[in-house]
């Protein structure tokens, strides 16, 4: 949306571990907690593959691996303001729409999105945003609360600089898409104010601290903050009111597959709206899949957490690619503020 590492388990197989097993195989490497318990299990039963399965905590982490063009991973699930410069790379694949037969079931905002409006190099999947998951005693209700000093020591911070300088950006007033060198700089002068107050900077893992009341204020993407919500009543989730980040993520295929039609099969089969639907109760996600949403429980369907209302979702702001300029300074910045 790091985030989302318990389904890990349940997607081991058997086969998989083993070295004589001459089914095809496919290599899929995505964010933790971001399938459904047998969203894995059953495309290998039905199309008699198997599937190394793997996850991620970081765009980063995944993009360092990739980068060399010798992963070894089929089908990736990178951000959507990644796949601008992963394409400028070579990374990335085309999709072949004839192959994929249910991208009719994307909701409309995800048809021809911004990043990519032809869907030429990769499919939505499942979208999150940013925002603050905190002990309900608390009141939390902007990005401002996390620079509070009575919050020293039990409070956490994104490990990405997306959305960490993206929180103290819309705090300054700021697109958190802005390429403007000062206002990163702001930025980073923010967060370096923020970073003596913070018990660490961390994704995903952060979840169980706070349902354990070790941590009471996390950055954290609305995704895993309903995993969190769903364990403890004594947790709450809130979009700031500055503002916030809205990200989708999407399956691609890398440009260094040799499965192509395997991978292709698989993202058709997560476009089904049955499938998409099965994440979305397994993992507590929010899917791209209009028809998928149509098939939910009105008690998932309506989450505000995971599906604001368009009066929150006006407040948000897709994140976008940024110049290779501010990429750089960016990462220079940050790499700065963790060594502060």
């Amino acid at each position: 949306m790091t985030r989302r590492t318990w389904f890990l388990a349940g997607l081991s197989t058997a086969a998989a571990s083993c070295s004589r097993d001459l089914r095809p195989r496919l290599n899929v490497w995505n964010w933790s907690s971001y399938v459904g318990p047998e969203t894995i299990p059953n495309f290998e039963r039905e199309f008699g593959v198997r599937v190394r399965y793997a996850v991620y905590e970081s765009n980063e982490e995944m993009l360092a691996r990739v980068m060399g063009g010798n992963s070894g991973w089929d089908v990736v699930f990178p951000t959507s303001y990644l796949i601008e410069p992963m394409r400028e790379m070579g990374l990335l694949g085309q999709v072949d729409h004839s192959r994929l037969t249910n991208l009719g079931h994307l909701d409309v905002p995800f048809r021809r999105p911004a990043w990519d409006p032809e869907l030429t190099w990769g499919v939505p999947y499942m979208w999150n945003a940013t925002g603050i998951c905190y002990a309900k005693s608390l009141g939390v209700t902007a990005w401002a609360d996390l620079w509070r000093a009575d919050l020293k020591g039990r409070m956490t911070m994104l490990d990405d600089p997306v959305d960490v300088f993206g929180a103290c950006l819309r705090k300054l007033g700021k697109s958190l898409n802005t390429r403007d060198a000062a206002d990163l700089r702001a930025a980073q002068g923010a967060a370096v104010a923020q970073k003596p107050l913070l018990r660490a900077y961390i994704n995903a893992e952060v979840r169980d601290q706070l349902i354990a009341g070790d941590v009471v204020a996390a950055q954290l993407w609305s995704t895993t903050a309903q995993q969190a919500l769903d364990e403890s009543d004594k947790l709450a989730f809130c979009y700031p009111a500055e503002g916030f980040a809205l990200y989708p993520d999407v399956a691609v295929i890398l440009r260094e597959s040799v499965r192509r039609d395997l991978a292709h099969e698989f993202l058709n089969y997560l476009l089904r709206p049955e499938v998409a639907a099965g994440v979305v109760k397994g993992a507590r996600t929010a899917t791209a899949n209009g028809s998928a949403r149509a098939l939910l429980p009105e008690a998932i369907r309506n989450l505000p957490t995971l599906y604001p209302s368009a009066e929150v979702l006006a407040r948000g702001e897709w994140a976008a690619s940024s110049s290779p300029e501010i990429q750089r300074l960016r990462d220079r910045l940050w790499t700065e503020v963790k060594s502060a």
